[in-house]
């Protein structure tokens, strides 16, 4: 029974999260032949001010939008 975690930047729509969700099982069910429903997937949301890379938090870094769909700033 495969356990997944996906963590990425609170913000993305749940319509990305369901997609998402569905391409990871069908591709670890196909990938280590177990049943789909087998598969479990955990997403961890961060706030951009808790997350950092290369010494800078990603908020000051990159921006508030960054990541977001339809986002420009």
């Amino acid at each position: 029974m495969p356990v997944i975690t996906i963590r990425i930047g609170k913000g993305r729509p749940i319509d990305k999260k369901r997609a998402v969700v569905e391409a990871v099982t069908k591709a670890v069910a196909e990938t280590l032949d177990v049943k789909p429903e087998w598969v479990t997937i955990l997403i961890e949301e961060y706030d951009r001010e808790n997350w950092a890379t290369g010494g800078q938090l990603h908020a000051d870094k990159f921006g508030p939008g960054y990541g977001k769909a339809g986002v420009d700033d």
